[in-house]
């Protein structure tokens, strides 16, 4: 349900951006471990756009996946399902890789 606000404050700054310009794509990059569901801020965004500068602006994903990061060589790594083992065979340690999410760029 933070989708509501976070696509509020997307609105709101693809805005203030566009200084008067129509807002034509905004690129975001989300993690897959941020929470936060591209689908459902895609549709909060469509409809807190309407009638804005940036109705019919084209939200475009970029996702990422959460990495691992190994004890023993240090390297980063996707985990394998039922798996924290690197190929290495030591173990992963969760890292913020997969947790992020920011504004990529807004195209006018």
């Amino acid at each position: 349900m933070h989708e509501y606000s976070i696509a509020q404050s997307i609105l709101q700054t693809a805005i203030e951006y566009a200084d008067g310009a129509k807002v034509l794509q905004i690129d975001l990059v989300i993690g897959e471990s941020s929470g936060i569901l591209g689908e459902s801020l895609r549709m909060y965004f469509d409809i807190f756009a309407e009638n804005t500068l940036c109705e019919d602006a084209v939200i475009e994903i970029e996702s990422v996946k959460p990495k691992l990061k190994c004890k023993v060589c240090k390297t980063l790594f996707v985990r394998k399902p039922f798996s924290f083992e690197c190929d290495c065979s030591g173990d992963g340690e969760p890292t913020d890789i997969g947790r992020e999410f920011y504004i990529k760029s807004i195209r006018v």
